[in-house]
């Protein structure tokens, strides 16, 4: 991809973007948005991560919202938007491995909404993705004990933040989460943080970072 190219490969497929240009990218952070929040809203991401040769791109969600319910109801319930959404992640990497960022140079990010869509698309997806940052969220549906989604994860980075006490995660989903990844082969850290709340705290961007910046070593 050549920087004349890029802006007219950002409206084709809806994508906000913030960092390096794609053209010079050396790692891709598509980042998910939380319900109610915007494309804009979860740059801010990428602008607090901010290393070097890192680019963010965010796609927007019709209504705000990826899914209508809430992420542990009956897979059904949250049809057919949640297969829309997963198929809008495919077709993003698609286009962005075409235009010559494959799958090794891209990490998957999401927030509360925006971070169960990412954990259950990498779930679903072996070898889709270098990297998964999961800030407060967990496998979307009743149960994970359940799932019977399989294939090896094969070493696949992945970080899950998350408060303790949060309104929306229940933190028995977030464990486990961590440990069906980790029982399919990924490298999972899972931090859940004492204090209360709903948001992406400064450890969980080092993290971040710390994650990204293996991938590039």
């Amino acid at each position: 991809m050549t920087e004349r190219d890029e802006p007219a490969f950002l409206a084709e497929h809806r994508l906000k973007h913030t960092g390096a240009p794609l053209a010079e990218a050396r790692r891709v952070m598509l980042c998910l948005h939380g319900r109610g929040a915007s494309a804009e809203d979860i740059l801010s991401l990428g602008e607090a991560v901010a290393l070097p040769g890192l680019a963010a791109i965010a796609p927007q969600a019709e209504g705000g919202a990826w899914y209508p319910r809430p992420f542990m109801e009956p897979l059904a319930a949250n049809e057919p938007f949640l297969s829309a959404a997963l198929d809008r992640i495919d077709a993003i990497l698609d286009a962005l491995a075409k235009a010559g960022l494959g799958s090794e140079r891209v990490v998957l990010a999401g927030f509360s909404q925006g971070a169960c869509l990412a954990l259950e698309f990498a779930a679903r997806n072996p070898g889709r993705v270098a990297g998964v940052l999961g800030f407060s969220g967990g496998l979307i549906g009743p149960s994970v004990a359940e799932r019977t989604d399989s294939g090896d994860l094969a070493g696949l980075p992945v970080f899950m933040g998350c408060s303790e006490r949060d309104p929306f995660i229940p933190a028995t989903r977030v464990r486990e989460t961590a440990e069906h990844l980790r029982s399919r082969g990924a490298k999972v850290t899972a931090k859940l943080y004492p204090e209360p709340g709903h948001a992406i705290n400064m450890d969980e961007i080092e993290e971040a970072r710390g994650l990204i910046a293996a991938l590039a070593a």
